[in-house]
């Protein structure tokens, strides 16, 4: 830095200034300064900075996986503010398993990560004392007895919607399929759904379990064998509504016409595929968003008498050819 000042004609500080974008630099002197930075090849030392500034500019992120898009875009929308504050982020699996998700927490703390997102596995073990002090964010699910901030979405609403569409079209058997209740969103979600179905003086169907194709198309056997046959379905999120989709194919079942269908978190390909897919959305990009921004919020200090936030982000029903509704292509998006 000091060869970079005496090259520019300026002095140290001034370097300082200009390679952290402090808006107080004249254009000229800047403009030197980046010129005696490319002639010297000049690097800042990041571990230095970091001493200095007893800051590692680093936080860590932990999602189930990558391969779900929901969880991908949120990560992608965290590390985008990230960068905006000039920091890096750390991201980690732990394929829904608390004692994974627990060994990557630790080894991030290990690491000096300033805070933690976190998408939490069930049985969560971030509110054990070795967390206590480091920030931490959860989003979509929130850590029961803790007082981390999180970011959630409309679970409940968002299913009471979809079934109340599928009624509002004349729908009366209709199931609700999930990955088991002990998720957080999925629990929330089947109560929205038995809240609607029962409102309307149905009867609840639950097919809720882990992922496997097989259970899945011995349940959709069973229950277009009932008298009278279910009409409709409810998936609780984008994984079991693409096995669903899988399922109804290898039966040859067709989509509306024998089944309606209606799915929890949209995906790349759902007003591509015949029929496209009517969906509940969530905001992933807002809410990878606004976690970070809870988090940096909590890093700098600025709020850290406040109480403990939860934000709850709006859904939107996507209206398209799946759910068998005859508005479908023109009304594509219905706000809720």
């Amino acid at each position: 830095m000091s060869d970079v000042a005496t090259l520019a004609g300026v002095g140290t500080m001034t370097v300082s200034r200009v390679i952290n974008d402090h808006p107080h630099v004249r254009e000229e002197t800047r403009r030197r300064v980046y010129e005696a930075i490319a002639q010297l090849d000049y690097r800042p030392n990041t571990v230095a900075r970091s001493l200095r500034e007893q800051r590692t500019r680093q936080i860590g992120m932990i999602v189930p996986n990558i391969h779900d898009p929901f969880f991908a875009i949120c990560a992608q929308a965290a590390s985008e503010v990230a960068r905006s504050y000039q920091y890096s982020v750390n991201i980690a699996m732990s394929d829904e398993d608390a004692e994974v998700e627990n060994r990557e927490a630790l080894l991030m703390m290990q690491r000096n990560v300033e805070g933690l997102i976190v998408i939490p596995a069930t049985a969560t073990q971030l509110t054990r004392d070795e967390f206590v002090g480091l920030p931490i964010v959860a989003l979509d699910r929130p850590i029961s007895r803790s007082k981390f901030d999180s970011v959630v979405a409309q679970n409940v609403d968002g299913a009471r919607f979809a079934v109340e569409r599928l009624l509002s079209l004349g729908h009366r058997r209709i199931a609700f399929f999930s990955l088991p209740l002990d998720v957080y969103t999925m629990r929330k979600r089947c109560e929205g759904y038995i809240t609607a179905i029962k409102s309307a003086g149905g009867n609840p169907e639950l097919y809720c379990g882990p992922p496997d194709p097989e259970r899945m198309r011995f349940q959709l056997k069973s229950l277009l064998a009932k008298k009278p046959a279910t009409t409709s379905i409810v998936c609780a999120n984008n994984l079991t509504t693409r096995m669903m989709l899988h399922c109804l194919l290898e039966l040859s079942i067709p989509v509306p016409d024998r089944l309606a269908l209606v799915g929890f978190d949209d995906f790349d390909s759902a007003e591509l595929l015949n029929p496209a897919v009517t969906v509940v959305s969530q905001p992933n990009i807002e809410m990878g968003r606004r976690g970070a921004e809870l988090l940096f919020s909590r890093i700098f200090q600025k709020e850290t008498a406040a109480k403990t936030k939860q934000i709850v982000l709006p859904v939107e029903l996507i209206v398209r050819k799946s759910c068998g509704d005859p508005l479908w292509s023109k009304v594509r998006a219905v706000r809720t």
